[in-house]
Parts: C-alpha cells; sequence; structure tokens
C-alpha cells in the first residue's frame, strides 16, 4: 500500500496532466464551434497554433526574398540598412527577374551629369527639394516649397502609437522634411519643429464642431497657434479603403486621444463615407477656397482614383475660375496602413500607376498640370520606383509603411489588433517602450537622407540634375522582349509636361523654402 502511495506521489504531475488532457478532450468533444478540434479532441489545436504562426513562418523560412507582399525581404532589408546606415547594397548580381513584366529600366546617359564643385549637392549630398511651390499658383499668403521631396505620408496618433509619432516627426525633422498628420489631428507628438502638413477626412478630427462638422474657427485658430503647419490636406479617399467610412471604438478613445480628436472618451466615433461640408464638387472648391482665405495656407485633396466624371467637372472648375486645390495626393488603390475589408483592398480603386496616369493626363489636356503639385503616395519610397513617379509627373513622394519600418516596422500584418509586437501601430503602452525614440527617429532621418542620395545618383546617372527633369521616355516598363517594351510614354499615352527648372542653387535660394535648410 506504501509502496502505491508513494508512486502516487511521485507521479502526481502526470495524474495533473492526465486530469487536465480528460478536461480538453470532454470541452473539444462537447463544443461545437470548431469542427476540427471536436472531430479531433486536443490534437486539432496544433492546426490553429500553426495557423497563428503561418505568416511569421513563411515570411522568415519559406518565402524567398522577392516573393512576399506587400514588401519583399529585399525592399525591407534595404529599407532597414539604410535606416540604420549600414551598407544596402547586393553582391554578385541582382535576383530579381529583370525580364518579368513591368519590370522598370531606367536608361542611363552616356556622360552622366557632373556635379560642379559649387553645387549644393557639393556640399549637401542629400539636398533635395521639391521643383514646385505650393500655393504659388493661387497667390495664397503662406505659399510652401517643401524641402524634400520625400516625406511622411498621412498616419494618425491613434493608429499609431505616441512613441512611433514622436519618432517620425523628429526625424522629418533632421531630414528637412514634413509630417503629414494623418486624419487623428494635431497630437503633441507632431510639435517637435519640423514642417507639418494638416490633414483632416470626414471625421474633422481635430477642427470638429460640436455637431460633429466642421469648424471654421477652429482651423483657424489651429494654424494661428502653429506657425509649423505649411499646408491642409483634405482626404477624400484613402487607398486601402476608398469611398468606406469607419469606426473609431470607443475602447480606443482615451482622455488624451479624445482632447486631440473633439470627441467624447468612452463613445464610438463615426467617420461617414461623404463629408458634411460639402456634396457637390463646386461646394468642395468653395470649400477649400475658404480654407485657404481665412489660413493663409495651401489646401490640396487626397484621393485614390477610380472615375474621372467628378475629376473632370473639378478641372473645368478650375479652368474657368482659377481657384482649386494647390496640391493633389494621388493614393494607390494597393492600400496602406489603414486596415480595410479585403474586398476594398484588393479591389476598390486603380493601383497607383494607373489612377496617377489617368489623372495626370486629364490635367494635362485642360491645361492645369503646372498649376498643381502633384504628391505620390503607394509604395514609392524606393529610388528607382521615384524615379518613374517623378518621369509620370509627380512632383513629392510621400511614404507611410516605409517609414513605418524605418523606425521599426517588422510587416507583422496585424496593425488592426492592437498587437504590433514593435510597438509601432498599437496603443499598448508595454509594447511602445520598444520604440527608443533618439534612436528611431535617427533612423528614419537616415532613411531620408539615402533615398534623397540615391535618387540624386540615379538621377545624374539620367544625365539630369534633378528628378523633376526626367522625362517619360527615360523609362521602360518591360512586356515581354526589349523589342516589344514600351517607354512610359506609350504605355500610358502621354508625355509629361517638362517642370520649370532653373537648377538647384536657385531652389536653394528660394524664399518659400521650408525645413531647416
Amino acid at each position: 500500500m506504501d509502496t502505491f502511495l508513494n508512486f502516487l506521489s511521485n507521479s502526481s504531475w502526470w495524474l495533473w496532466v492526465l486530469i487536465v488532457l480528460v478536461i480538453v478532450v470532454l470541452r473539444d468533444v462537447i463544443q461545437r464551434k470548431h469542427t476540427i478540434s471536436h472531430n479531433f479532441p486536443v490534437v486539432g489545436h496544433l492546426r490553429y497554433l500553426f495557423e497563428s504562426i503561418g505568416p511569421e513562418i513563411r515570411q522568415y523560412f519559406v518565402a524567398n526574398n522577392r516573393e512576399e507582399l506587400p514588401f519583399n525581404r529585399i525592399e525591407r532589408s534595404w529599407v532597414y540598412a539604410s535606416a540604420k546606415s549600414e551598407n544596402n547594397y547586393e553582391g554578385f548580381g541582382t535576383d530579381r527577374d529583370i525580364y518579368a513584366h513591368q519590370h522598370i529600366f531606367i536608361n542611363n546617359a552616356m556622360i552622366p551629369y557632373r556635379v560642379p564643385d559649387d553645387h549644393p549637392n557639393a556640399k549637401d549630398k542629400h539636398f533635395l527639394p521639391c521643383a514646385k511651390v505650393i500655393g504659388l499658383h493661387n497667390k495664397r499668403r503662406r505659399p510652401f516649397r517643401p524641402a524634400s521631396v520625400i516625406n511622411v505620408s498621412a498616419m494618425s496618433f491613434g493608429s499609431l502609437s505616441a512613441r512611433a509619432i514622436d519618432s517620425l516627426n523628429k526625424g522629418v525633422q533632421m531630414a528637412d522634411a514634413y509630417h503629414n498628420t494623418g486624419e487623428g489631428g494635431l497630437s503633441p507628438y507632431h510639435k517637435n519643429g519640423a514642417d507639418v502638413i494638416f490633414h483632416f477626412g470626414t471625421g474633422y478630427f481635430g477642427v470638429r464642431a460640436e455637431d460633429g462638422g466642421f469648424s471654421m474657427e477652429k482651423m483657424k485658430k489651429l494654424v494661428e497657434e502653429h506657425p509649423f503647419i505649411r499646408a491642409i490636406e483634405l482626404k477624400l479617399s484613402q487607398g486601402a479603403k476608398p469611398g468606406k467610412g469607419g469606426v473609431l471604438p470607443g475602447a480606443k478613445i482615451s482622455q488624451e486621444i479624445a482632447d486631440i480628436r473633439g470627441v467624447e472618451v468612452g463613445k464610438d466615433v463615426l467617420s461617414p463615407p461623404n463629408h458634411k461640408a460639402f456634396d457637390t464638387i463646386p461646394e468642395m472648391v468653395d470649400f477649400i477656397e475658404a480654407i485657404a482665405e481665412n489660413t493663409g495656407l495651401p489646401v490640396g485633396i487626397k484621393a485614390a482614383i477610380g472615375k474621372l466624371e467628378q475629376w473632370e467637372e473639378l478641372t473645368n472648375i478650375m479652368k474657368t475660375t482659377g481657384k482649386g486645390p494647390d496640391f493633389i495626393t494621388v493614393d494607390g488603390g494597393e492600400g496602406g496602413t489603414g486596415a480595410a475589408p479585403p474586398s476594398f483592398a484588393d479591389h476598390v480603386s486603380l493601383p497607383w500607376v494607373y489612377g496617377f496616369g489617368d489623372l495626370y493626363k486629364l490635367f494635362q489636356k485642360k491645361g492645369l498640370e503646372e498649376q498643381v503639385v502633384f504628391i505620390g503616395s503607394g509604395k514609392l519610397g524606393f529610388p528607382g520606383k521615384a524615379a518613374m513617379a517623378f518621369s509620370m509627373g509627380v512632383d513629392i513622394i510621400n511614404v507611410a509603411r516605409e517609414a513605418m519600418m524605418s523606425i521599426g516596422c517588422i510587416q507583422a500584418q496585424i496593425c488592426h489588433t492592437n498587437r504590433c509586437p514593435s510597438g509601432v501601430a498599437t496603443q499598448s503602452k508595454w509594447l511602445q517602450r520598444g520604440i527608443d525614440v533618439p534612436l528611431k527617429s535617427e533612423r528614419l532621418a537616415q532613411y531620408f537622407k539615402t533615398f534623397k542620395k540615391e535618387c540624386i545618383e540615379i538621377t545624374h546617372a539620367a544625365g539630369y540634375e534633378h528628378p523633376c527633369q526626367f522625362k517619360m521616355t527615360d523609362i521602360e516598363v518591360n512586356i515581354d522582349d526589349h523589342n516589344l517594351s514600351n517607354a512610359l510614354s506609350e504605355t500610358y499615352q502621354y508625355q509629361k509636361t517638362p517642370v520649370p527648372f532653373h537648377g538647384m542653387q536657385d531652389l536653394k535660394d528660394c524664399q518659400y523654402l521650408g525645413g531647416n535648410t
């Protein structure tokens, strides 16, 4: 008997394991919610475990360097290395299939552009401002020439963590770039001294009236109190979910977020698909002009592109009245940092390259392309893709996910769950603690500086001084064989209008130049 009791005592942990397994088996068999665990008790749970870690397994062990989407391993590694000021070169030739459909070729010049000794780039290899001045044509009181052709796209505090926004804002100040606030309002973390573009959508966060509409008084006060706000962007739609509104759950609304956005703590807030401030294109133009008149700032619009009828109406009004947006940010239908149903992310609105080409052609047809500053936003944060965008008519590149990666994002693709492991897209205080703001801000700045340096080098290799000089014939897109490949002008059926450019020194001397330059 004693021997048996000693056995039970020594083997008690086995009994507890057995009891737990029996309980799990009974629970699995009784429940009807999950077929696999019902039919295969205990063992069936392994299926859900492997499914949950599937993305990580594929990302690190299964997918090859060029296979993943939205950003493959080579692209992510280039951003990480650039941000850390590490060697971002590749050895032994490219592993990209350069014969693949839509591969981009940049035609280099026989003799590259020579940088004179007194040239701004001889002293500063990262000096690359926008060639156009935003708001100059419409005679805004405070026109603005961005000091960098690459800037941080619209990502709001609330979607991103406080430390992420803080890192981005301090980083763009170091890089002489601007920071788009996103539609979550102007937070304390946007106020480190960098140039800011204030962005708002249908929720009017930060400039929200008590009835949920737009408050011009709050907009005027915001601009007066924060002179680093250099332009205002009105969001019509975004690439992730164009034409679809959103709900900010009350559970996510802390006192800090409520104060910034002008909403109530703990109460769900609806951002409808449509604006309360206008219903028609003429009303939208009047709204833009009213904001510009009251603030003195350039005002632009952001949208993903689909149907062109209302855009044509806008160009007609602009042509007739001389009024309208100072800049247009074109977002790609590939989606971005905003979470969306797959039906929207996969199918609604055009990919950036198609949408931008259609819109630019329309503005060019009406002779308006020189009056508007075009901003491209949609996976363009790589020098080669940027060269293509400039050749198509883009004046500025906005980056979102690439900027997130530069401060630590690992493309876990769980931004919408509040469980971002890198602390970038979460409000979890614990997860945010992993972000070292001084270090991450330096990495964002270094990524921008590396981007500008390589973009300048590609531009010089093509025989030009500034990427605004790229022509559509400088870029070819592969459609099969070299004898069948087309220049962009033949592929998208238009020629980019040359941007007035009188040299980098002229841009450096410009009185409208933003940043710290």
